[in-house]
């Protein structure tokens, strides 16, 4: 990021700064509007960062995946859970494209028990058993957008493991629906390993693109 221009760097700055203070507002009395424009802003300023160091298509499909990330996060209160899947889903699409389009030459096979595993623990989570296969068709595109991230050029200590964040993250949102209902600190740790993860993933994939960041 050290290499980024000014415009971009103070993008990632404000994009941070609202994403972590975002779990303050939970404790202030705001109306919905503002509570989920708060919600939106972290990853909408990702989106905007993408786009300030956007030099190729796999860099505007990065500004895609964290436009349909900042919709998702919005349209999840706005439109209820379907809705905002939908959205999270269609950036999951684009990411595996993006990852694809930079695999490694021996992305190794461990990685695919990744899938199988991610779609039976969501499908297991929810109480609510008629979610469950719903829950599962999206747990599929998840943990394929992870397996993809992981096995790409892009360094697995950034963009790698940001994904596998954002897939625990949703897991714990299922888990939420069921074993987990009722514990309060699972919000803040949704929250924190999603933002982060999208983060992650937001930085090590402009720097790769930008070629200032070797494999890993």
């Amino acid at each position: 990021m050290s290499g980024a221009p000014a415009p971009a760097r103070w993008l990632l700055i404000a994009a941070v700064v609202a994403g972590a203070s975002y779990l303050a507002s939970w404790g202030l009395p705001l109306a919905p509007p503002p509570a989920i424009a708060w919600k939106g802003a972290g990853v909408t300023l990702l989106a905007l960062y993408a786009a300030a160091r956007a030099r190729s298509l796999d860099g505007w499909l990065l500004c895609a995946v964290m436009a349909f990330g900042a919709m998702g996060d919005m349209l999840l209160e706005i439109a209820g859970l379907t809705l905002g899947a939908l959205a999270f889903l269609a950036g999951h699409g684009v990411a595996i494209g993006l990852y694809w389009r930079n695999r490694r030459p021996s992305p190794g096979r461990l990685a695919l028990l990744l899938v199988p595993a991610t779609v039976i623990v969501a499908f297991l989570l929810p109480a609510d058993r008629a979610s469950a296969p719903g829950v599962a068709v999206y747990a599929l595109g998840l943990s394929l957008m992870a397996v993809c991230a992981w096995t790409s050029r892009f360094p697995r200590s950034r963009v790698g493991a940001g994904a596998l964040m954002f897939l625990v993250s949703d897991l714990l949102i299922f888990a939420r629906a069921g074993p987990l209902h009722g514990q309060a600190w699972v919000g803040f740790v949704i929250w924190g390993l999603y933002f982060a993860g999208q983060a992650l993933i937001a930085v090590g994939v402009t720097d790769t693109l930008s070629g200032r960041t070797v494999r890993s």
